[in-house]
């Protein structure tokens, strides 16, 4: 039972929805925290492909649409976006190297915040500001910070071949017996 991804998936998006209400709207630098539940979408994409990332993506923004005051749907339709642009992008034009999960999370973070801002401007929404580039560089560095752990959990959950850390380990061992 433990090993479907179907009980521990939600224990992922619980563990992730905790954390980032608690730990981490506590711990703010400048005003902005990084964003946990975006990072689950990006590492969904970048473990479980374009399909996963995108549904995961989809569960994590719903789950936090609960308790933001933004429009109903705004993190979940940006997240799927993320988590499947994410997807595609490392399955069909990545080459795994031991750095690129982390640029990769940094990169999607970035992008995934700067379209929330203007989805939310294009729905009425006050977003778009000078803050917005320092709510950025937050989010962009901190998540680039949790890449390698929330990655980790996220192969844990959703199963698969241990994602772009493990392929790059395995490559890196298999160099190493040559």
């Amino acid at each position: 039972m433990t090993s479907d991804p179907r009980f521990r998936a939600p224990v992922l998006l619980i563990s992730a929805l905790a954390l980032h209400l608690t730990l981490f709207s506590v711990l703010r630098i400048a005003g902005a925290a990084p964003d946990i539940m975006l990072l689950v979408a990006v590492a969904g994409g970048l473990v479980g492909g374009p399909v996963r990332g995108a549904v995961l993506g989809f569960v994590a923004g719903i789950s936090i649409d609960v308790f933001l005051r933004t429009p109903m749907g705004l993190s979940a339709l940006v997240f799927t976006l993320v988590g499947y642009g994410v997807g595609v992008v490392s399955t069909g034009v990545l080459t795994p190297s031991w750095y690129l999960p982390v640029v990769t999370a940094s990169v999607a973070s970035a992008a995934g915040v700067i379209l929330y801002a203007f989805v939310g401007a294009m729905l009425g929404e006050p977003m778009v500001s000078r803050r917005l580039v320092t709510i950025v560089g937050v989010v962009a560095v901190g998540n680039a910070v949790l890449a390698v752990p929330v990655i980790r959990a996220v192969t844990w959950a959703i199963g698969g071949d241990g994602g772009p850390i493990a392929d790059v380990r395995g490559r890196r061992a298999r160099a190493e017996w040559r």
